[in-house]
């Protein structure tokens, strides 16, 4: 997509009047993992923030996808960004991958495995696991992930990821990692071609739900496109 200056003027424009963000929760979880992120969107940075949940287990991926089209809609919203953990993540580039008229609004994904899993793999390998993994993780993580499917979403849409480089999860109770992880997902797990922004932080898996420092970054790239660094 090439815009002239008037073109990028008015999308960064339409981006900064943007104050409404969604959350959406990861793989066996419930909106409530995702209140200090709210919480500090909210009073930090006045944005309306809204909870969309899931059946992040028994739920398909397209049926999770088009749930979240339908919720935005509910809302009567004409934008929003979206802020997704884990497989949340994976949900909302799968949305934005399936309905190419989605309303305008950033995504950011933390701690969301973009180019597959391989604490996910092994774990599709065990036949005790299988009922635990569900149909969206496998569809959307381990037999074609997102750098696969969602690759031209970042032509049309700001994407920033975020990932954690503190090894505490239970990744680690079942692989090991090459590199930096955040215990359940590698850092070079969370590379998407094409994406706005990456950026790597002293978080675990789970701690970047309770991280003001995440939120942050979060709302950084939600207004301006690009998560913020030292200089």
């Amino acid at each position: 997509m090439v815009l002239d200056e008037q073109g990028s003027i008015a999308i960064a424009d339409t981006m900064n009047s943007i104050h409404t963000v969604i959350c959406i929760h990861g793989i066996w979880s419930h909106t409530v993992a995702m209140t200090m992120i709210k919480r500090r969107l909210a009073k930090e940075y006045g944005m309306q923030v809204l909870s969309f949940n899931y059946p992040s287990v028994r739920g398909t991926l397209d049926d999770n996808a088009a749930a979240l089209t339908n919720f935005i809609h509910e809302q009567g919203l004409e934008a929003t960004h979206i802020i997704g953990h884990s497989l949340g993540g994976v949900i909302a580039l799968r949305m934005l991958a399936n309905d190419p008229d989605a309303v305008p609004g950033r995504v950011v994904c933390i701690g969301s495995p973009l180019t597959g899993s391989r604490a996910a793999t092994f774990l599709s390998e065990q036949d005790w696991a299988e009922p635990f993994l569900g149909n969206s993780l496998p569809a959307g993580v381990i037999h074609e992930a997102a750098n696969v499917w969602a690759s031209h979403v970042c032509d049309v849409r700001d994407v920033g990821v975020i990932a954690g480089t503190v090894g505490i999860g239970v990744g680690r109770l079942v692989t090991t990692f090459d590199g930096d992880s955040d215990g359940s997902v590698a850092v070079s797990e969370t590379r998407l071609e094409g994406a706005r922004d990456h950026i790597c932080m002293a978080v675990s898996h789970k701690g970047m739900l309770i991280s003001s420092d995440v939120a942050d970054q979060a709302a950084a790239f939600f207004k301006r496109g690009e998560f913020l660094r030292d200089e």
